[in-house]
C-alpha cells in the first residue's frame, strides 16, 4: 500500500486506476488483509465504481471484505462526489445543445436508482436560470404535473424550457407515456409563448434527444 500512497502523493488521485482508488478508501490500519485483493475481489462482483454507492447501507457491509465502517466510507466518498457534482452543476450559465444538458446532469443521475424528472428553466438566449426537480418516483416511472412546470417557468420569466429524466434501469428509448407526457408539456407551454426545446432521457447507457428524433 505504500506504493500506492507514493503514486497518490506525486501524481495524484486521477493517475490511480479504480481497483487502487477502492483499496486506498477501504485500507484499514486494524486489518491486515490487503486491500488491493479485497477491492479487486468487490470490482469483479459488482461491475464498477458507479454500482457501489446504489447499494443499500445494509447490503454493501454484507460483502467480504467491507463491514460497516468500509460501507459507510464509500457512500461518504460517493455522497461528497454527488454534492461536488451538484454544486459544479450550479455553475453553468447556458445550455446550448443535448450535450450539455447530459453534461449537466449525468453527475446527478449515475448516483440514484430511481427515475426523477427535472426541468432547466432558460432565456431566450439559452441562459440557464434554474434547474428545478419536478417529481421523483420508482424503478420504472415518475409522475409529473406540468402546471407546476408552467407556473415555475412564468415567475422565472422563462420562455425555453428543457425537460430531463432519467431511465435508471433499462436503455434511453423513450415510452409512450414519455411521449404522451412530453406533448402535454408542450400544449401547456405554447398557450404561454413557452418554447420547449428538448426532452432528454439519460440511461447507463446513453442518452437519446426528442429533437434529434424528431419527436418535438
Amino acid at each position: 500500500m505504500k506504493n500506492l500512497h507514493d503514486k497518490l502523493f506525486s501524481r495524484g488521485a486521477a493517475s490511480l486506476t479504480d481497483e487502487e482508488l477502492l483499496a486506498l478508501l477501504i485500507e484499514s490500519a486494524d486489518d491486515k488483509r490487503d486491500a488491493l485483493s479485497i477491492a479487486s475481489s468487490i470490482l469483479a462482483q459488482y461491475g464498477s465504481l458507479a454500482t457501489l454507492p446504489r447499494q443499500e447501507l445494509s447490503r454493501l457491509r454484507m460483502v467480504e471484505g467491507i463491514g460497516l465502517r468500509r460501507a459507510e466510507r464509500l457512500h461518504l466518498a460517493a455522497e461528497y462526489g454527488r454534492r461536488v457534482a451538484m454544486a459544479t452543476m450550479n455553475e453553468v450559465e447556458s445550455v446550448s445543445t443535448d450535450n450539455d444538458v447530459v453534461r449537466l446532469m449525468r453527475p446527478h443521475f449515475d448516483t440514484i436508482s430511481h427515475e426523477e424528472c427535472w426541468v432547466l428553466y432558460l432565456t431566450s438566449s439559452n441562459r440557464l436560470l434554474e434547474r428545478q426537480r419536478v417529481s421523483q418516483g420508482g424503478v420504472q416511472a415518475t409522475v409529473v404535473d406540468h402546471r407546476l412546470i408552467i407556473k415555475r417557468a412564468l415567475e422565472l420569466l422563462s420562455t425555453q424550457i428543457i425537460l430531463v429524466h432519467n431511465h435508471p434501469s433499462g436503455a434511453a428509448e423513450p415510452s409512450v407515456a414519455d411521449k404522451q407526457l412530453t406533448q402535454k408539456i408542450k400544449a401547456a407551454a405554447t398557450l404561454f409563448d413557452i418554447r420547449v426545446l428538448d426532452h432528454i432521457i439519460i440511461s447507463r447507457e446513453g442518452h437519446y434527444s426528442f429533437r434529434r428524433g424528431e419527436l418535438l
